[in-house]
């Protein structure tokens, strides 16, 4: 939208602006902000930026958390939800260094570029396109409560199969029946609408929406393929409109891989391939499933670095409530055309030279998407450089539905972690692929480890109510 700070100005003037605020996240992909006067913007704010203490994002300790955010004009929008006209911008997060700042290196739009940049370096390709798939659930209510004498949660959604015998309307939905379902049953399609024309109004092309499986409100918003890069921050958008959106009507939206016990989880497939001098790198006629060496190869590194990568892609304790058999999410470290039941799926709809590719459907939404991308980005670039053919190492292609093997035949297959805690030991023990060049700085993956063992020690030591219903009466 905007260029330089000239550009910003004259925006501000014409749109009548009060406004501007800068957005960052934190080291989890939380949005933060800090708001001034747009009177009090100038050419000076968008080149020295702004002051925050880097220690309450995550990034730094606290005797050394002075930072300068420095904000992208390409990132320039009017926030849709402020009814006081506010120009919203991203950036990135710098170390004040005399005379020149220099790049936080943790920062994860920082990172995410200098995966990009060395992508360029190792002459495989200039560009890697992404295409996160987004599922989410909209309740009218959600509420919970950890104390010492209360520990729970209730979520509702008005057409859920629970409210057949209270609804007035006969639009309940049956348990895992909501796919594509239509009026009436379909109760939140004004809202995916209105959230679809705000993220269209904002630059952001979307493919469609649709009611995806869970009953209890689950759907789903695709947007078209885009540089990585750029797809970090219009995730981070993406999540900004949905959440605010389901606010305004009323409900509340939620990315957790699994809020529902007996529906559906939540996923954020990534679809992926990668461009060299406007030529797709990934497509071979004569190639199993028309993908050439390099795709597979690429496939390989992801195979053979998945319970790393477990460690961004999947970084909570409830995203491993979802990757169990049963519910079309992966669990067999393999690939296959149209096989949702393997980690990476070819989709066999693709056609088109150019779009050719194969989405990794283990990651979700509560990871931070530039990391998520970039880490992506990194193992996928390792099995290019080692040749790691994933059908040579015994991960495909399964053409079968692998839920439905027999116990011992799926002994014989390797499988994603099943907690958070062991995705975090894969991650100590293989992340050299991720500190190649200096990417994923080794101070951000000790960082990520500590806090995120950290989370799971605490989580693993409040009760719940399984473990009433399970051990109150022994």
């Amino acid at each position: 939208m905007a260029k330089t700070a000239q550009d910003v100005l004259k925006f501000i003037k014409q749109h009548h602006i009060e406004m501007v605020d800068f957005r960052m996240v934190d080291i989890k992909g939380g949005l933060r902000h800090v708001t001034i006067p747009a009177k009090r913007f100038t050419a000076e704010v968008l080149k020295d930026g702004i002051g925050f203490d880097a220690s309450n994002y995550g990034y730094a300790v606290v005797e050394k958390s002075d930072m300068v955010f420095i904000p992208d004009p390409e990132t320039a929008h009017i926030d849709p939800f402020c009814e006081v006209p506010t120009l919203a911008m991203s950036g990135n997060a710098m170390i004040i260094d005399n005379p020149k700042n220099r790049p936080l290196p943790q920062y994860p739009r920082n990172i995410v570029r200098a995966a990009e940049e060395y992508m360029k370096k190792q002459g495989v390709a200039d560009t890697m396109m992404i295409l996160p798939e987004f599922e989410f659930y909209i309740f009218d209510d959600a509420r919970w409560e950890v104390e010492h004498d209360a520990i729970g949660f209730e979520v509702d959604a008005e057409q859920a199969h629970w409210n057949s015998g209270v609804n007035d309307l006969a639009n309940t939905v049956p348990a895992q029946g909501n796919y594509h379902i239509a009026l009436p049953m379909d109760v939140t399609y004004e809202c995916r609408s209105e959230m679809v024309s705000i993220l269209e109004d904002m630059g952001i092309a979307i493919h469609y929406h649709h009611p995806e499986v869970g009953a209890a409100g689950q759907y789903e918003i695709e947007p078209n393929l885009g540089k990585m890069s750029e797809m970090a921050d219009a995730t981070i958008n993406i999540k900004y409109v949905i959440h605010n959106t389901a606010y305004k009507f009323g409900k509340t939206a939620t990315f957790m891989p699994k809020p529902v016990y007996g529906e559906a989880g939540s996923s954020m497939h990534v679809h992926m391939l990668l461009y060299k001098g406007g030529k797709p790198v990934f497509y071979d006629a004569k190639g199993y499933s028309q993908l050439s060496k390099e795709a597979h190869y690429f496939m390989g590194g992801i195979l053979k670095h998945i319970d790393s990568l477990c460690a961004f892609t999947n970084p909570s304790t409830n995203s491993y409530k979802r990757l169990v058999p049963g519910f079309e999410a992966p669990v067999t470290v393999g690939y296959a055309t149209s096989n949702r039941s393997a980690a990476i799926r070819i989709p066999n709809y693709v056609k088109d030279p150019k779009l050719r590719r194969f989405e990794l459907r283990s990651p979700d939404g509560t990871a931070n998407p530039y990391f998520c991308f970039a880490a992506i980005l990194m193992a996928g670039l390792d099995g290019i450089k080692n040749k790691i053919d994933p059908h040579k190492m015994g991960w495909g292609p399964f053409d079968v539905n692998l839920f439905h093997l027999s116990d011992e035949e799926k002994a014989k297959l390797s499988h994603l972690p099943s907690s958070l805690e062991k995705a975090l030991d894969a991650l100590e023990k293989d992340n050299a692929y991720l500190t190649a060049g200096g990417v994923f700085p080794k101070e951000l993956i000790d960082n990520w480890l500590k806090i995120k063992r950290a989370e799971a020690l605490e989580i693993s030591t409040i009760p719940n109510a399984i473990e009433f219903a399970k051990y109150y009466n022994c």
